[in-house]
């Protein structure tokens, strides 16, 4: 049975007159240009470490298959703003299964898409610890909440964002790399 014991995350950006050109080039600014990635479903797994980009790219030889929660999104439209994220939640019994979540958007700022994914992270795991808490109220509020609980540990989030240059595709790149 495969279940990852290290998972570390990085981002890019890439630039290029060709769709998926610019996507390689963002998975090369993210180091994992590399890999044979498989996307997987968001579960961050018991007893998982995060770790330094630079220590889980030492763990990997190129053409490894790598299994990643991946955000990305794309536009050739100039000063067209894109986001990408990954957010992380983890339960303080580390024994149980926490959350990564991935968004992708336009005109949202690093700030705000950073703090969404992190938000869709802390709700999903919230909601298997049967927390209680106001969907509606903004973020912060439930951030409050949430860490009052003392039942989510830790949240956190990745993002790039970068605005299109006419006459060029730009991808921006989130990811959650998950090693054995």
């Amino acid at each position: 049975m495969y279940v990852a014991s290290k998972m570390f995350l990085t981002r890019g950006v890439g630039r290029h007159k060709e769709k998926l050109v610019s996507f390689e080039m963002a998975l090369r600014e993210a180091g994992i240009a590399a890999f044979n990635i498989v996307t997987v479903s968001s579960i961050f797994p018991p007893n998982c470490e995060i770790i330094p980009v630079s220590d889980g790219l030492k763990e990997l030889s190129e053409g490894q298959i790598v299994h990643a929660v991946v955000a990305k999104e794309a536009t050739n439209e100039h000063s067209r703003l894109a986001a990408a994220s990954i957010g992380v939640a983890i339960p303080r019994d580390r024994n149980k299964f926490g959350f990564l979540s991935e968004h992708h958007s336009f005109g949202e700022e690093e700030l705000d898409a950073g703090n969404y994914a992190e938000d869709l992270a802390v709700q999903m795991l919230a909601t298997i610890l049967g927390m209680e808490f106001d969907a509606q109220t903004n973020y912060d509020e439930r951030r409050e909440v949430y860490q009052l609980s003392e039942q989510i540990v830790e949240s956190m989030q990745i993002t790039q964002t970068a605005e299109g240059i006419g006459g060029q595709w730009t991808t921006v790149l989130a990811a959650a790399i998950l090693l054995p």
